[in-house]
């Protein structure tokens, strides 16, 4: 019989199900997608997950469930400031990544000129940690200081919100 999209789209979900328990590599995992794809039967369907078991039952997957995020209204993503410096790290490390790329672009270009050039990256870096640095101080997490949050909070639920 000949298979349907939604066919297809059960049997790629049985495959990123295996490529995330560890089942399949990334090659393999890609190989098998396009087959799965092309597949116009229920045979070659069969054929690309032949060889993987079933989906593994909750409690014996590899990979657990994401829990539902909490709405924050912003759209903005919410960075937890209830474990230890983690929430530190998460605001820093995209500034750090930006602040060395454009720092060795700097230096290999000084170095190709023969010396040291005006660090021009202090412009786009500079504003950028200025705020971070604010934020980090301040104790700002999008806007409202935990205890700021933490009163909301009690206040909506009292309000029946």
């Amino acid at each position: 019989m000949r298979a349907a999209d939604a066919d297809r789209e059960a049997t790629a979900e049985r495959l990123r199900a295996a490529l995330e328990e560890g089942r399949l590599n990334l090659h393999e995992y890609d190989e098998r997608l396009g087959r799965a794809y092309g597949a116009k039967t229920y045979a070659d369907l069969d054929a690309v997950v032949a060889d993987l078991p079933g989906p593994a039952p909750a409690q014996r997957a590899a990979v657990a469930p994401a829990a539902p995020a909490a709405p924050t209204g912003t759209g903005a993503p919410v960075v937890d400031r209830g474990r230890g410096s983690g929430w530190l790290l998460a605001i820093w490390s995209p500034w750090l990544r930006v602040a060395a790329i454009l720092t060795a672009i700097w230096l290999f270009a000084s170095l190709g000129s023969g010396h040291l050039g005006h660090y021009w990256p202090v412009w786009a870096i500079g504003p950028w940690g200025f705020f971070l640095l604010m934020r980090t101080v301040g104790g700002h997490d999008h806007g409202a200081h935990p205890a700021k949050r933490r009163d909301r909070a009690r206040r909506d639920r009292r309000r029946g919100r």
